[in-house]
């Protein structure tokens, strides 16, 4: 007897529909938004209507609930097609809504996060400052308790979304402790300003932030007062990194369907150029590093589906390789397109653009070496005691 048909899940209803969306209505636009630097309400507000900024949101939040694996299709679906797109899925979903929905209160939750799952509030995560990015721990903006009120004071630099965010989580520190605050774009004191002329994600709404003297009320702290940084950044970097190895993947797969394509169409020497060996060696490079690539983000997604402890390295191990492939994927696209690969009329001048950033973001790819490296040797030094036979476990 033929198997029992099951109803699809409300997730991969949204997956499919996100992905009609994305052909449709984001991929086509994605150079326009390059260029005028601004990915327009109108395509945030689609992707809300499908549900997907709340993707990882749980159902009894107004989300959709998805596992790791259904959000990796998800991101590489809207990565595919715009990178700045994808952004709000990283900073909105990634960043804001799972870090508050694991580490928020019940207030908190119940007031935020219906919210932000049904796009009526954007979110963003303000964490990189002028002065300090990859050093966190360097906070520069600083608060002062007076009461029940916290009164907050710096700079932010670099902020995804927060051009158009109703809503952000701010790392910021009195004395040596560092605490999340729930910051509303609203409250008297915040001013915000674009910034234009960036590499890549131009259209991502990315930010400068400063606060004067903004009074936060104490109930805004997420978490515990200093536990902002082993905790809540912590929490929130594991979720960004896991969307931008995912990114990669998107970056890489858009990136071998233009050079494939225009392989097969475009003629030099009476001959279309798909058809000499040396283009076809970095087309089969792309296809075997962006397939390694998503099997390293489909082990990480397992691992963390199953709250294992090797979770987070698997995931900056495949942010990291992720990263590099898609650069290399991007890179490989515009020499296959030659001229017009250099021109922002044709897609791989912005891949390669957009796959630049995802070296920097969400930890440097040095940052990740080191994190790997110091893995490495504790766990493949052969004189170590009680290691386990084989590479894995």
């Amino acid at each position: 007897m033929p198997p029992e048909r099951t109803e699809a899940s409300a997730a991969q209803i949204a997956l499919a529909r996100a992905a009609e969306y994305a052909e449709t209505a984001i991929r086509p636009r994605a150079g326009e938004f390059d260029r005028d630097e601004a990915l327009p309400r109108e395509i945030i507000d689609g992707m809300a209507d499908l549900g997907l900024l709340g993707a990882r949101v749980p159902v009894e939040y107004g989300g959709l609930g998805m596992d790791a694996l259904q959000y990796g299709e998800l991101t590489e679906t809207i990565g595919k097609a715009c990178a700045s797109a994808r952004t709000v899925l990283t900073v909105h979903q990634s960043l804001v809504s799972e870090t508050l929905a694991k580490l928020g209160n019940e207030e908190q939750k119940n007031r935020y996060l219906p919210a932000l799952a049904s796009g009526r509030l954007i979110g963003c995560f303000a964490l990189s400052e002028p002065d300090n990015g990859s050093d966190a721990a360097a906070m520069g903006t600083r608060y002062e308790t007076k009461g029940d009120r916290l009164i907050l004071n710096g700079r932010k630099k670099w902020i995804s979304l927060a051009g158009i965010a109703d809503v952000m989580i701010v790392i910021a520190a009195e004395g040596k402790a560092i605490s999340a605050l729930l910051v509303e774009t609203s409250t008297p004191g915040v001013e915000i300003w674009p910034m234009k002329g960036l590499l890549g994600n131009r259209a991502a709404h990315t930010s400068e932030i400063a606060f004067k003297n903004v009074e936060v009320p104490v109930e805004n702290v997420l978490g515990q007062i200093g536990a902002g940084f082993s905790f809540v950044v912590n929490t929130a970097l594991f979720h960004g990194r896991y969307s931008i190895a995912w990114a990669g993947v998107a970056i890489g797969q858009a990136a071998l369907e233009e050079m494939t394509t225009y392989a097969r169409t475009r003629e030099q020497f009476g001959r279309k150029i798909g058809q000499f060996q040396l283009v076809q060696g970095m087309i089969a490079d792309t296809v075997t590093q962006v397939h390694a690539a998503r099997a390293l983000c489909i082990r990480a997604g397992e691992l963390w589906m199953a709250d294992h402890e090797r979770a987070i390295m698997e995931t900056n191990i495949a942010k990291y390789f992720s990263s590099k492939a898609a650069l290399q994927a991007a890179s490989d696209a515009v020499q296959v397109f030659g001229g017009n690969g250099c021109w922002d009329q044709y897609p791989p001048e912005r891949l390669f653009r957009d796959a630049r950033i995802l070296q920097i973001i969400e930890g440097t790819s040095q940052l990740q070496q080191v994190m790997i490296a110091n893995y490495g040797m504790r766990k493949y030094n052969r004189l170590s005691r009680g290691r386990q036979a084989g590479g894995r476990d």
